[in-house]
Protein backbone atom coordinates (compact mmCIF):
# COMPACT_ATOMS: atom_id res chain seq x y z
CA UNK A 1 0.00 0.00 0.00
CA UNK A 2 0.96 3.45 -0.53
CA UNK A 3 2.50 5.29 2.70
CA UNK A 4 0.38 8.43 1.96
CA UNK A 5 -2.96 6.30 2.30
CA UNK A 6 -2.09 6.46 6.20
CA UNK A 7 -1.98 10.27 6.31
CA UNK A 8 -5.04 12.53 8.08
CA UNK A 9 -4.67 16.25 9.08
CA UNK A 10 -4.10 17.07 12.64
CA UNK A 11 -3.91 20.90 14.12
CA UNK A 12 -1.24 20.64 16.59
CA UNK A 13 -3.45 22.30 19.27
CA UNK A 14 -4.84 18.56 19.71
CA UNK A 15 -1.38 17.19 20.39
CA UNK A 16 -0.94 16.54 23.96
CA UNK A 17 1.69 17.92 25.67
CA UNK A 18 1.08 17.12 29.32
CA UNK A 19 -1.09 14.26 30.68
CA UNK A 20 -4.55 14.93 32.54
CA UNK A 21 -4.65 15.96 35.77
CA UNK A 22 -5.21 12.10 37.41
CA UNK A 23 -4.33 9.12 35.24
CA UNK A 24 -8.18 7.91 33.97
CA UNK A 25 -9.56 11.53 33.16
CA UNK A 26 -9.30 11.16 29.55
CA UNK A 27 -11.80 10.62 26.74
CA UNK A 28 -12.51 6.53 25.29
CA UNK A 29 -13.46 6.65 21.57
CA UNK A 30 -15.01 3.05 21.10
CA UNK A 31 -15.19 1.32 17.64
CA UNK A 32 -17.50 -1.97 17.75
CA UNK A 33 -17.93 -3.28 14.26
CA UNK A 34 -19.62 -0.14 12.29
CA UNK A 35 -20.89 1.95 15.23
CA UNK A 36 -18.96 4.72 16.87
CA UNK A 37 -19.34 6.15 20.44
CA UNK A 38 -17.48 8.77 22.41
CA UNK A 39 -17.20 7.39 26.15
CA UNK A 40 -15.25 8.45 28.76
CA UNK A 41 -12.19 5.85 30.02
CA UNK A 42 -13.43 5.91 33.35
CA UNK A 43 -16.39 3.70 31.53
CA UNK A 44 -14.10 1.04 30.57
CA UNK A 45 -15.21 -1.25 33.02
CA UNK A 46 -18.85 -1.57 31.59
CA UNK A 47 -16.93 -2.58 28.73
CA UNK A 48 -15.38 -5.34 30.01
CA UNK A 49 -17.21 -8.84 30.18
CA UNK A 50 -16.25 -11.83 32.45
CA UNK A 51 -13.51 -14.31 31.78
CA UNK A 52 -12.13 -11.42 29.55
CA UNK A 53 -7.95 -11.39 30.17
CA UNK A 54 -6.53 -7.76 29.57
CA UNK A 55 -2.75 -8.01 28.66
CA UNK A 56 -0.42 -5.23 29.63
CA UNK A 57 3.31 -4.30 28.78
CA UNK A 58 5.17 -4.02 31.77
CA UNK A 59 8.46 -2.77 30.61
CA UNK A 60 9.77 0.44 32.03
CA UNK A 61 11.15 3.71 30.48
CA UNK A 62 14.69 4.14 31.30
CA UNK A 63 16.12 7.66 31.61
CA UNK A 64 17.74 6.99 28.49
CA UNK A 65 18.84 10.40 27.24
CA UNK A 66 22.49 11.72 27.78
CA UNK A 67 24.19 14.43 26.33
CA UNK A 68 27.81 15.60 26.86
CA UNK A 69 30.58 16.00 23.76
CA UNK A 70 33.08 14.05 21.41
CA UNK A 71 36.78 14.76 23.38
CA UNK A 72 38.22 15.31 19.82
CA UNK A 73 35.35 18.41 20.01
CA UNK A 74 31.68 18.48 19.65
CA UNK A 75 28.48 18.40 21.64
CA UNK A 76 26.57 14.91 21.37
CA UNK A 77 23.43 13.54 22.12
CA UNK A 78 23.08 9.70 22.70
CA UNK A 79 19.48 8.34 23.23
CA UNK A 80 20.19 4.54 24.10
CA UNK A 81 18.28 2.20 22.08
CA UNK A 82 19.23 -1.47 23.93
CA UNK A 83 20.83 -2.39 27.29
CA UNK A 84 23.10 -5.26 25.80
CA UNK A 85 24.98 -6.21 29.12
CA UNK A 86 26.11 -4.40 32.24
CA UNK A 87 28.47 -1.90 30.68
CA UNK A 88 27.60 -2.22 26.52
CA UNK A 89 24.77 -0.44 24.72
CA UNK A 90 22.99 0.51 21.52
CA UNK A 91 22.20 3.76 21.02
CA UNK A 92 21.57 6.66 18.53
CA UNK A 93 24.08 9.82 18.50
CA UNK A 94 23.53 12.71 16.83
CA UNK A 95 26.22 15.33 16.48
CA UNK A 96 27.44 17.47 13.77
CA UNK A 97 29.75 14.78 12.74
CA UNK A 98 28.84 10.79 13.79
CA UNK A 99 32.19 9.84 15.83
CA UNK A 100 34.46 6.91 14.84
CA UNK A 101 35.23 3.51 16.16
CA UNK A 102 37.42 3.68 19.28
CA UNK A 103 36.81 6.99 19.76
CA UNK A 104 35.47 8.32 23.54
CA UNK A 105 32.81 10.65 24.76
CA UNK A 106 32.22 12.54 27.20
CA UNK A 107 29.03 12.22 28.67
CA UNK A 108 27.16 14.53 31.59
CA UNK A 109 27.15 13.39 34.90
CA UNK A 110 25.21 15.76 36.81
CA UNK A 111 24.26 18.40 33.86
CA UNK A 112 28.02 20.03 33.22
CA UNK A 113 27.14 20.34 29.47
CA UNK A 114 24.15 22.64 30.44
CA UNK A 115 26.88 25.10 32.26
CA UNK A 116 30.25 24.99 31.33
CA UNK A 117 30.66 22.42 28.03
CA UNK A 118 27.88 24.67 26.62
CA UNK A 119 29.63 27.33 26.85
CA UNK A 120 33.36 26.37 26.36
CA UNK A 121 33.80 23.11 25.05
CA UNK A 122 34.97 21.84 28.38
CA UNK A 123 33.82 20.61 31.40
CA UNK A 124 35.19 22.90 34.62
CA UNK A 125 37.67 21.27 37.01
CA UNK A 126 35.82 18.99 39.78
CA UNK A 127 32.66 18.34 37.05
CA UNK A 128 32.28 14.71 36.73
CA UNK A 129 31.84 13.04 33.43
CA UNK A 130 30.33 9.75 31.94
CA UNK A 131 33.49 8.09 29.50
CA UNK A 132 32.26 6.07 26.73
CA UNK A 133 34.15 4.56 24.28
CA UNK A 134 32.25 4.22 20.43
CA UNK A 135 33.10 0.24 19.52
CA UNK A 136 31.21 0.54 16.09
CA UNK A 137 28.04 1.26 14.56
CA UNK A 138 25.68 -1.80 13.41
CA UNK A 139 22.18 -1.88 12.37
CA UNK A 140 21.66 1.64 12.04
CA UNK A 141 23.08 2.18 16.29
CA UNK A 142 26.11 2.96 17.41
CA UNK A 143 27.55 0.13 19.74
CA UNK A 144 28.62 1.76 22.95
CA UNK A 145 30.76 0.80 25.81
CA UNK A 146 30.56 2.54 29.57
CA UNK A 147 33.82 2.86 30.89
CA UNK A 148 32.51 2.87 34.75
CA UNK A 149 32.25 0.58 37.38
CA UNK A 150 28.48 1.03 37.38
CA UNK A 151 26.43 -0.62 35.17
CA UNK A 152 24.70 1.13 31.95
CA UNK A 153 21.40 0.82 34.02
CA UNK A 154 22.55 2.26 37.29
CA UNK A 155 24.09 5.28 35.28
CA UNK A 156 21.14 6.04 32.95
CA UNK A 157 18.83 6.11 36.43
CA UNK A 158 21.14 8.14 38.29
CA UNK A 159 22.30 11.09 35.86
CA UNK A 160 19.84 10.25 31.96
CA UNK A 161 17.01 12.33 31.22
CA UNK A 162 13.34 10.68 30.20
CA UNK A 163 13.22 10.71 26.82
CA UNK A 164 10.09 12.10 26.38
CA UNK A 165 8.75 11.80 22.58
CA UNK A 166 9.81 14.57 20.14
CA UNK A 167 6.22 16.04 19.53
CA UNK A 168 6.49 16.49 23.62
CA UNK A 169 7.93 20.46 23.47
CA UNK A 170 9.21 20.60 26.82
CA UNK A 171 11.98 19.38 28.98
CA UNK A 172 11.15 15.93 31.25
CA UNK A 173 10.14 17.56 34.67
CA UNK A 174 9.18 15.93 37.79
CA UNK A 175 5.22 15.30 36.34
CA UNK A 176 6.53 13.50 33.55
CA UNK A 177 9.16 11.54 36.06
CA UNK A 178 5.69 9.87 37.52
CA UNK A 179 3.39 10.19 34.43
CA UNK A 180 5.58 8.70 31.62
CA UNK A 181 5.48 5.67 33.01
CA UNK A 182 2.74 2.93 33.74
CA UNK A 183 1.83 2.63 37.44
CA UNK A 184 2.81 -1.81 36.75
CA UNK A 185 6.28 -0.78 35.37
CA UNK A 186 8.87 -3.49 36.78
CA UNK A 187 10.92 -4.16 33.90
CA UNK A 188 13.33 -1.87 33.00
CA UNK A 189 14.59 -1.16 28.90
CA UNK A 190 12.51 0.67 26.82
CA UNK A 191 12.86 3.93 25.56
CA UNK A 192 9.85 4.55 25.12
CA UNK A 193 6.54 4.37 27.49
CA UNK A 194 3.65 2.04 26.54
CA UNK A 195 1.34 4.98 26.38
CA UNK A 196 -1.90 3.04 26.43
CA UNK A 197 -1.14 1.85 30.15
CA UNK A 198 -0.83 5.41 30.62
CA UNK A 199 -4.51 5.50 31.84
CA UNK A 200 -4.56 2.94 34.02
CA UNK A 201 -4.17 3.20 37.89
CA UNK A 202 -5.10 1.17 41.06
CA UNK A 203 -8.86 1.81 41.45
CA UNK A 204 -9.39 1.10 37.39
CA UNK A 205 -7.51 -2.58 38.15
CA UNK A 206 -9.64 -3.29 40.91
CA UNK A 207 -12.86 -2.41 38.85
CA UNK A 208 -11.95 -4.97 35.77
CA UNK A 209 -11.54 -7.35 38.07
CA UNK A 210 -14.64 -7.01 40.06
CA UNK A 211 -16.26 -7.51 36.20
CA UNK A 212 -14.29 -10.74 36.46
CA UNK A 213 -11.82 -10.17 34.13
CA UNK A 214 -8.11 -11.44 34.35
CA UNK A 215 -4.92 -9.30 34.04
CA UNK A 216 -2.31 -10.74 32.61
CA UNK A 217 1.15 -9.07 31.47
CA UNK A 218 4.14 -9.44 28.90
CA UNK A 219 7.06 -7.36 28.15
CA UNK A 220 8.09 -5.95 24.72
CA UNK A 221 11.00 -3.00 25.75
CA UNK A 222 10.03 -0.49 22.96
CA UNK A 223 12.92 1.66 21.21
CA UNK A 224 13.03 4.36 19.23
CA UNK A 225 11.97 3.38 16.19
CA UNK A 226 8.39 3.83 17.49
CA UNK A 227 8.52 7.63 16.67
CA UNK A 228 10.23 6.95 13.38
CA UNK A 229 7.22 7.95 9.97
CA UNK A 230 7.12 5.37 7.18
CA UNK A 231 9.37 7.69 4.91
CA UNK A 232 9.31 4.91 2.10
CA UNK A 233 6.50 5.60 -0.59
CA UNK A 234 5.25 2.01 -0.48
CA UNK A 235 5.05 0.21 2.90
CA UNK A 236 6.24 -2.87 1.73
CA UNK A 237 9.86 -1.12 1.67
CA UNK A 238 9.84 0.00 5.21
CA UNK A 239 11.69 -1.89 7.65
CA UNK A 240 11.50 -2.42 11.60
CA UNK A 241 14.00 -2.07 14.04
CA UNK A 242 13.92 -5.37 16.15
CA UNK A 243 12.45 -5.32 19.70
CA UNK A 244 12.91 -7.65 22.66
CA UNK A 245 9.97 -9.28 24.51
CA UNK A 246 9.09 -11.92 27.09
CA UNK A 247 5.78 -13.93 27.51
CA UNK A 248 5.53 -15.57 30.93
CA UNK A 249 3.52 -19.35 31.21
CA UNK A 250 1.53 -16.98 33.43
CA UNK A 251 0.55 -15.05 30.53
CA UNK A 252 -0.08 -18.10 28.08
CA UNK A 253 -2.30 -19.66 30.51
CA UNK A 254 -4.69 -16.70 31.57
CA UNK A 255 -4.68 -16.41 27.98
CA UNK A 256 -5.79 -19.85 27.13
CA UNK A 257 -7.99 -20.02 30.04
CA UNK A 258 -10.12 -16.87 28.73
CA UNK A 259 -10.30 -18.16 25.56
CA UNK A 260 -11.79 -21.45 26.65
CA UNK A 261 -14.32 -20.32 28.69
CA UNK A 262 -15.46 -17.73 25.61
CA UNK A 263 -13.79 -14.51 27.03
CA UNK A 264 -11.53 -12.09 24.91
CA UNK A 265 -8.15 -11.70 24.57
CA UNK A 266 -8.32 -7.42 25.09
CA UNK A 267 -4.11 -6.20 24.14
CA UNK A 268 -3.68 -3.28 26.02
CA UNK A 269 -1.82 -1.09 23.65
CA UNK A 270 0.04 -1.89 20.39
CA UNK A 271 3.13 -3.64 21.87
CA UNK A 272 1.23 -5.68 23.63
CA UNK A 273 -0.52 -7.12 20.86
CA UNK A 274 3.21 -6.85 18.86
CA UNK A 275 4.40 -9.31 21.26
CA UNK A 276 1.64 -11.50 21.65
CA UNK A 277 0.95 -12.24 18.21
CA UNK A 278 4.91 -12.41 17.36
CA UNK A 279 4.38 -15.81 20.59
CA UNK A 280 1.89 -17.48 18.92
CA UNK A 281 2.77 -21.04 17.29
CA UNK A 282 0.11 -23.17 15.59
CA UNK A 283 -2.44 -20.98 16.79
CA UNK A 284 -1.44 -21.01 20.89
CA UNK A 285 0.75 -18.49 22.48
CA UNK A 286 3.85 -19.97 23.80
CA UNK A 287 5.75 -18.59 26.60
CA UNK A 288 9.40 -17.20 26.15
CA UNK A 289 11.73 -15.11 25.06
CA UNK A 290 12.29 -13.40 22.01
CA UNK A 291 13.22 -10.63 18.87
CA UNK A 292 10.51 -9.28 16.51
CA UNK A 293 10.33 -6.92 14.02
CA UNK A 294 6.55 -7.85 13.40
CA UNK A 295 5.22 -5.05 10.49
CA UNK A 296 1.50 -5.07 10.80
CA UNK A 297 -0.34 -3.79 7.72
CA UNK A 298 -4.06 -4.20 6.43
CA UNK A 299 -3.28 -7.21 4.49
CA UNK A 300 -2.13 -8.94 7.97
CA UNK A 301 -4.58 -11.68 9.36
CA UNK A 302 -4.39 -11.53 13.79
CA UNK A 303 -3.82 -15.31 15.35
CA UNK A 304 -5.11 -13.95 18.58
CA UNK A 305 -5.77 -10.61 19.72
CA UNK A 306 -9.59 -9.54 19.71
CA UNK A 307 -9.95 -6.60 21.00
CA UNK A 308 -7.60 -3.54 21.00
CA UNK A 309 -7.01 -0.40 23.56
CA UNK A 310 -4.38 2.14 22.44
CA UNK A 311 -3.73 6.12 22.34
CA UNK A 312 -4.50 8.05 18.94
CA UNK A 313 -1.10 7.51 16.84
CA UNK A 314 0.73 9.89 14.36
CA UNK A 315 -0.45 10.45 10.37
CA UNK A 316 1.86 7.56 8.78
CA UNK A 317 3.30 5.79 11.67
CA UNK A 318 3.62 1.96 11.51
CA UNK A 319 1.26 2.54 14.65
CA UNK A 320 -1.59 4.03 12.86
CA UNK A 321 -1.02 1.35 10.64
CA UNK A 322 -1.65 -1.24 13.16
CA UNK A 323 -4.56 0.10 14.36
CA UNK A 324 -5.97 0.14 10.36
CA UNK A 325 -4.67 -3.70 9.80
CA UNK A 326 -7.10 -4.22 13.22
CA UNK A 327 -10.39 -2.39 13.00
CA UNK A 328 -10.18 -1.86 9.20
CA UNK A 329 -8.96 1.05 7.48
CA UNK A 330 -11.90 2.74 6.29
CA UNK A 331 -13.46 2.65 9.59
CA UNK A 332 -10.10 3.35 11.26
CA UNK A 333 -9.57 6.78 9.16
CA UNK A 334 -13.13 7.63 9.84
CA UNK A 335 -12.55 7.22 13.25
CA UNK A 336 -9.67 9.46 12.96
CA UNK A 337 -11.26 12.63 11.61
CA UNK A 338 -14.09 12.01 13.74
CA UNK A 339 -11.28 12.44 16.69
CA UNK A 340 -10.34 15.58 15.21
CA UNK A 341 -13.61 16.75 14.94
CA UNK A 342 -14.60 16.11 18.29
CA UNK A 343 -11.23 17.56 19.44
CA UNK A 344 -9.93 14.57 21.12
CA UNK A 345 -6.09 14.54 22.59
CA UNK A 346 -3.76 12.98 20.22
CA UNK A 347 -0.66 10.44 21.41
CA UNK A 348 1.36 9.70 24.10
CA UNK A 349 -0.89 11.86 26.74
CA UNK A 350 -4.03 12.14 24.86
CA UNK A 351 -7.19 10.35 24.60
CA UNK A 352 -7.42 6.56 23.91
CA UNK A 353 -10.20 4.03 21.25
CA UNK A 354 -11.32 0.61 22.20
CA UNK A 355 -11.01 -1.32 18.68
CA UNK A 356 -13.39 -4.24 18.46
CA UNK A 357 -11.40 -6.44 15.53
CA UNK A 358 -12.99 -6.22 12.20
CA UNK A 359 -13.67 -9.91 11.06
Amino acid sequence: MRTDEFDFALPERLIAQNPPERRGASRLLCMRKDAKEDRLFADLPLMVREHDVLVFNDTRVLKARLSGMKTSGGKVEVLIERLLDEHHALAQVRASHAPKPDSQLLLSAGGFLRSSVAHTGVPLAGEECLPVTVLGFEGGFFRLRFDSEDSVATLLERYGQLPLPPYITHAAGDEDEERYQTVYARQPGAVAAPTAGLHFDDDMFAALRAQGAQIAYVTLHIGAGTFQPVRVEHTHEHVMHSECYAIPQQTVEAVHQAKARGGRVIAVGTTSLRAMESAVCDGKLKAGKGETNIFITPDYRFKLVDTLLTNFHLPRSTLLMLACAFGGMREMLAAYRHAVEQEYRFFSYGDAMLIERKP
